[in-house]
């Protein structure tokens, strides 16, 4: 297959799966109350479903570059996800142990494949430009976290609140990922499914400092639900308004992924420069009683998430040799979901004392980050010289 037609197809495989699980993940928790669980039920769930989907690549990375398994690791992984979601239709009759078990498998099922996947990724993007290629698969990605959720609202709708309906129809986007996939593997020939590769050398000191920067803008990018709680908390938007302001920055994100793709395969990694700024601006911006400056701010926290997934990867794989990606994405996530973790609860501690202390808080913290990606992205230059 042509490099475009590979990429593109893993472009739509993560449509097709976001579609699943995000689609899935919007209703966890009225899920999970159905089942008869309590708030800190649902809470250690979904927390330890997420913090299992990012520091178990420390675990899946490093294996799929030792083992050179890196299509049974990813099809592997986006199995779990097609079978365990549309299972969850059985929460009411098997109730919340089963459902719980369930959500923290398909979570597991992300932390596999994920190295895996972004390093064949990564070999096909490479030939066709590293940035367009990860834009264009970050923006398909972001049309699956769009549509999804819309589905499963739409399908709840029709059903008059019952939501196993609308869970037993994902089986569908999740059996067209699996055959999409399928048939990606048969004909692609990426070179990465070659077989086991020697791994000794540890990955290169500039990644780890990329990696600490990339870390310290996550802990800066303050969480939709934070975001959300103010809008709704303030009077800016209504419940209802919320789900529609995130299904327009999973837009922007899109636009943004394909937009600072096409400026990265043209600059380098100079392109990344904007992103420590996105970040301190969302704050600014979404923190108001002004519902239009409040819009900007949330497509400004898009855009934000569409570099992060598919630009600030594209360096990645270029910082790292081919036979560690998996592995080097693996401590990526890691980095990035401990500065998650961070960020989100200094976010929510400053938010409750003041807004202005979040807002400075955002700000110093993104000119470290700037200063750090600077200097990378000098010694880089001057590397490729």
């Amino acid at each position: 297959m042509r490099p475009w037609r590979v990429v593109v197809g893993f472009g739509v495989v993560s449509l097709a799966a976001d579609m699943v699980y995000e689609g899935a993940g919007s209703v966890y928790g009225p899920l999970l109350a159905s089942a008869g669980a309590s708030a800190v039920v649902v809470g250690l769930v979904t927390g330890a479903g997420e913090a299992m989907a990012l520091l178990l690549r420390l675990v899946s990375g490093p294996l799929a570059d030792r083992s050179g398994r890196y299509w049974a690791l990813t099809i592997g992984g986006y199995a779990l996800t097609a079978v365990c979601v549309p299972l969850l239709a059985l929460t009411p009759v098997l109730g919340v142990v089963f459902a719980s078990a369930l959500i923290l498998v398909e979570r597991l099922g992300k932390a596999v494949r994920s190295p895996a996947k972004s390093a064949l990724l990564a070999d096909a993007a490479g030939r066709v430009g590293m940035g367009r290629g990860m834009g264009v698969h970050k923006a398909l990605d972001q049309v699956g976290g769009f549509a999804g959720p819309l589905l499963v609202a739409a399908l709840v709708a029709l059903a008059g609140g019952v939501l196993w309906p609308a869970l037993a129809a994902l089986a569908v986007p999740g059996a067209v990922a699996m055959v999409l996939l399928v048939v990606l593997w048969r004909r692609s020939g990426l070179a990465a499914a070659a077989g086991p590769v020697r791994v000794d050398a540890p990955v290169p000191v500039l990644f780890r400092r990329f990696a600490v920067a990339s870390g310290l803008c996550t802990a800066g990018l303050v969480t939709f639900g934070l975001v959300g709680f103010h809008l709704v908390d303030a009077g800016v938007v209504p419940t209802a308004g919320v789900p529609l302001l995130y299904a327009a920055a999973m837009v922007a994100g899109a636009v943004a992924a394909f937009g600072s793709g096409i400026l990265y395969d043209r600059v380098g990694p100079w392109a990344l420069l904007g992103l420590p700024v996105l970040v301190a601006v969302v704050p600014v911006l979404v923190f108001t009683s002004g519902l239009r400056v409040a819009v900007v701010g949330v497509l400004a926290w898009g855009a934000a998430i569409g570099v992060q997934d598919s630009t600030v990867k594209a360096f990645v794989a270029d910082l790292v040799p081919r036979e560690r990606r998996a592995t080097a994405y693996g401590v990526f996530a890691a980095v990035q979901g401990a500065g998650a973790l961070v960020g989100g609860v200094a976010a929510g501690v400053l938010y409750e004392r003041s807004r202005t202390s979040l807002v400075l808080g955002v700000a110093v913290v993104q000119v470290v980050a700037l200063v750090l990606l600077v200097a990378v992205v000098r010694c880089a230059a001057e590397t490729r010289r």
